[in-house]
């Protein structure tokens, strides 16, 4: 994100290896000029004009290298047409941005595609920072005519997208920062099929790979024909670039004027039809499972976040646990072993087994592994402040969170904090202990879930003939804190596959008490976690951002207000 001059070398770099592959087209992701997604970036007024002189000038670059006679189609920071710089209209995001996709080809942009729809829902705010197009354009190259649209241009019925049958086009191209969740490539996968045989016409769709803040973005770029049938598909979260041959129709005419509400603008590149030559058979990539595709998500979140921030590598307190040892996983994957800390920060209260279990994770995965104890520096303020209880618990989980963000601040390590989403949801954590660090991979991962992945990732690792990294005990003793003795996490909590399966009623889907009652939860545990969840929103609020991988993950999806006196009553609800 913002990273213009890097983004045009690579836009630069995939165009000539598109050429050498003999490509006619080429198209790189939504905004992949500037990064996706911008935010309020798209209001300041010298970063939309370097958006703007930037795309003239790869435009230019592409055709000094050799590369003019491709046409190349890519996404960039535009303005509204006439508006003037520093002239703001009242309703209208302030210098009037467009989310658009130039076409460039000999040296010059010949025209550009504006984003119609705009996602006002879920993760997206683009009413706040775009305003809409209103055309469709259409351009012929090599006598095929190819409509262009703009990501949610296909989610939303109507708008560019439900006029390219009546503009005659041969193909649909849609550009594309559509970010991850659970089970997004089948929505995906559909919504390309029936596109396509609404729009009568073969369909390309690109798609950004990569991490961007609590954003995932997998790739999966897909490719039907005028049937619906998908003819190539590309790997989830790998970059790359996919070369398919189309047979394509010649365009017939050039149907013109506003359909819709939708004015239909063509420009003509090339009339004549390319020489018929033989085609590269195209490539479907093979789909990966539930638990693949999620750890996948978190790796390339993680890996792209302490990449793109300028770290070398982590921190993270290794406590033998299950959420520790994933998480360990997941960074050793990401950034290689030798970029991984782990600290191990016993107490008085930890068990043997606890501990054997962080030594034998470090020696399976191969990370860096100190033990710093902690009760030498947690006796002192026993000694002084007296404290006990609860407040000896949360002062053991702070003092560990001093040591690592000393040892950060002394080494440049960025912290991993380890958290689940259902210790989220619940406020189960010490703000400032447990909860301290830069980047949360876990944030947005159900307790169950963290089993499923720990779980596959050692299968996965069997599969292949390696050590699997997560020790057998981590994963099947009781979830503890181990703050106090025996202490087990079922002591406050109800079980986490009970657990589960409430907060997905509450936070995920936002039904009420009245309708967790109805569907069998007990009475009395509806208002306690209600309760929990309900007055842990300021916890959630300083907890480290963390990729999205489910519906609606903590943030940016589920917004919140922390002073909130609306509470649900599930007793009155049983009652009714």
């Amino acid at each position: 994100m913002g990273d213009i001059d890097g983004n045009s070398d690579k836009i630069v770099a995939w165009t000539r290896n598109a050429v050498e592959r003999g490509a006619h087209v080429v198209a790189f992701p939504e905004l992949g000029l500037t990064g996706y997604p911008v935010e309020d970036l798209a209001l300041r007024a010298s970063f939309v004009d370097a958006s703007q002189s930037r795309i003239k000038t790869l435009a230019k670059r592409l055709a000094d290298e050799g590369l003019g006679d491709i046409v190349v189609i890519c996404g960039y920071l535009d303005r509204a047409g006439g508006t003037a710089m520093g002239v703001d209209r009242l309703g209208r995001p302030k210098g009037s941005p467009t989310n658009s996709a130039a076409v460039i080809h000999q040296g010059r942009v010949v025209t550009s595609a504006v984003k119609h729809h705009l996602p006002n829902y879920g993760v997206f705010d683009e009413f706040r920072h775009f305003v809409p197009g209103g055309t469709l354009q259409v351009v012929r190259i090599h006598g095929v005519d190819v409509a262009l649209v703009i990501c949610e241009d296909l989610w939303q019925d109507g708008g560019p997208v439900a006029v390219t049958r009546a503009a005659g086009a041969g193909l649909l191209l849609v550009v594309n920062s559509s970010p991850y969740e659970a089970n997004k490539d089948d929505a995906r996968g559909d919504l390309v099929r029936r596109r396509a045989r609404e729009a009568g016409c073969a369909l390309a769709y690109v798609n950004l790979v990569g991490g961007q803040d609590e954003l995932v973005f997998d790739g999966d770029s897909l490719i039907a024909d005028a049937e619906g049938t998908i003819l190539a598909r590309a790997p989830q979260f790998e970059q790359g670039s996919m070369i398919v041959d189309l047979d394509l129709p010649a365009a017939s005419g050039t149907p013109s004027g506003t359909h819709e509400g939708i004015e239909i603008v063509h420009t003509v590149l090339h009339e004549d039809a390319l020489e018929p030559y033989e085609a590269m058979a195209a490539s479907v990539a093979p789909r990966l499972s539930d638990e693949a595709e999620m750890y996948g998500a978190i790796v390339t979140g993680l890996r792209d976040y302490v990449q793109k921030n300028g770290f070398k590598s982590v921190l993270l307190g290794l406590s033998g646990g299950i959420d520790s040892s994933l998480v360990a996983a997941i960074a050793c994957d990401a950034i290689g072993p030798e970029n991984v800390f782990g600290i191990s920060n016993p107490s008085v209260y930890s068990s043997d087994h606890s501990k054997d279990d962080a030594a034998e994770l470090a020696a399976r995965t191969g990370l860096n592994y100190r033990v710093v104890p902690i009760q030498p520096m947690v006796q002192p303020f026993l000694d002084t402040l007296g404290l006990t209880g609860l407040a000896e618990e949360n002062l053991q989980a702070r003092v560990r969170a001093v040591v690592w963000m000393g040892l950060s601040n002394a080494d440049g390590h960025l912290v991993l904090a380890c958290g689940n989403k259902s210790e989220l949801s619940v406020g189960y954590s010490t703000i400032y202990g447990d909860a301290v660090g830069g980047y949360a991979p876990l944030k947005d991962v159900p307790k169950t879930l963290v089993w499923r992945l720990a779980k596959w990732r050692n299968e996965d690792a069997k599969a292949r003939g390696q050590q699997p990294p997560i020790p057998e005990n981590s994963i099947a003793k009781p979830p503890s804190a181990e703050l106090r003795p025996g202490q087990q996490d079922t002591d406050s909590l109800p079980p986490y596959d009970l657990l589960d399966d409430m907060l997905d009623d509450y936070v995920e889907q936002d039904r009420g008490s009245a309708e967790l009652v109805a569907a069998g939860f007990d009475t009395e545990l509806v208002s306690k976690v209600i309760q929990l969840v309900d007055k842990a929103e300021y916890k959630r609020r300083q907890y480290p951002p963390g990729p999205k991988i489910t519906h609606k993950a903590f943030g940016r999806d589920r917004r919140l207000p922390i002073t909130n006196a609306w509470r649900e009553d599930a007793r009155k609800a049983a009652e009714h």
